[in-house]
């Protein structure tokens, strides 16, 4: 049985080198990588808390929180979030412990029943079913904050075995819509896919996605993700750290001279995760569409070079839904204690909704 531990991390560097040995041992997501956890990890966790598992002296499990506390309410820990909003807007999902391949049977409810068992309240966010239900099996209180969000993704196996290729596997529907944007596209030059070829490339391609993102989103009256400081500074550390390694990736589609989006993926392991986008919808005519042709002309890519799968991550957009083949739930839950403040007010909420009234009703 691992033994569970609480305490504050040691430097930033020492963890670093710690996080990447077990990181290499474990079958975790990109965003339980270091590139990801380690990127400005001293602004987004003020106040850290390490979980570490160890089974026979050996390093078997890991995970950041940050502890962070809103009066008069016990104070939270946040899996690899900071609990800020202004610096959680980079969003994390496929989120979770990183542990030692082979031992989260062993790992996962053990360290969820440490945390459950603790005075304060846990937050997990994005993770999967295996985590939802270690939370659920704790003993502790689980409040789903959120309905599970879908993750479509593509299995890029099944594009490989198709004669059709990707188009082969879609709707009839969204192959017309397909095959009609790429023709028109086509008649204003060939349609190319370019990767950056360098860190500086990469940097620049971000930033013209940046552009084309801010403009889609502005012109409907919201702010769009990179209005926000603390997010084009954590992407640009996380893509010096990321890009190097070959685990971050910008593409830049084009008919012709004419770019029409860039995409920012994440590769992890044979896995695709596209986490952001940004696409010329000003050139875009009804029969055009920027969204649908990067994002197929990316997973042909992709699958041509080997890869596993092209996961478009979470979030409500008709495209993702069109184009993939599969889908995952990620949940976002709140482990409490049953007699906490939060606890006994959420059971108070849980039984009047059960018996159809809320609180204060007549």
């Amino acid at each position: 049985m691992p033994d569970i531990s609480l305490s504050r991390p040691p430097a930033w560097n020492v963890l670093a080198a710690r996080w990447r040995d077990l990181e290499a041992r474990a079958d975790g997501s990109f965003f339980t990588s270091w590139n990801w956890v380690g990127s400005r990890a001293a602004s987004r966790f003020p106040h850290p808390v390490l979980l570490q598992a160890h089974t026979g002296g050996r390093l078997v499990g890991l995970g950041l929180f940050n502890r962070r506390a809103r009066l008069p309410l016990p104070a939270r820990l946040w899996l690899n979030e900071s609990g800020d909003p202004a610096l959680d807007t980079i969003y994390v999902e496929h989120n979770g412990l990183l542990m030692e391949r082979g031992q989260e049977g062993a790992v996962l409810p053990r360290a969820i029943g440490h945390l459950a068992a603790g005075p304060g309240h846990v937050v997990l966010g994005g993770v999967d079913d295996a985590h939802l239900a270690a939370a659920q099996a704790s003993g502790a209180l689980v409040h789903r904050r959120a309905h599970p969000a879908a993750s479509p993704w593509i299995d890029l196996d099944e594009v490989r075995g198709h004669p059709g290729g990707h188009l082969g596997l879609l709707s009839a529907n969204t192959r017309q819509q397909l095959r009609r944007s790429l023709r028109r596209y086509g008649e204003a030059g060939p349609l190319q896919v370019r990767r950056a070829a360098s860190l500086v490339e990469a940097h620049a391609f971000l930033e013209a996605l940046g552009r084309l993102h801010q403009h889609t989103w502005t012109r409907r009256g919201k702010p769009g993700a990179f209005a926000n400081h603390g997010f084009v500074a954590f992407h640009a550390d996380l893509l010096a750290a990321a890009w190097p390694r070959g685990e971050a990736d910008l593409l830049c589609i084009a008919a012709g001279a004419q770019p029409i989006g860039y995409l920012y993926n994440f590769s992890w392991r044979g896995r695709v995760g596209n986490y952001q986008s940004g696409f010329d919808y000003d050139v875009a005519s009804p029969h055009l569409k920027p969204g649908l042709t990067c994002h197929h002309l990316a997973v042909e890519l992709y699958a041509r070079e080997g890869a596993g799968a092209y996961d478009f991550l979470a979030g409500e957009h008709r495209y993702k839904a069109s184009l993939a083949t599969r889908t995952a739930a990620l949940h976002w839950v709140e482990i409490m204690p049953p007699a906490s403040l939060p606890g006994l007010l959420h059971r108070t909420r849980a039984a009047f909704a059960r018996r159809g009234r809320t609180p204060g009703e007549g």
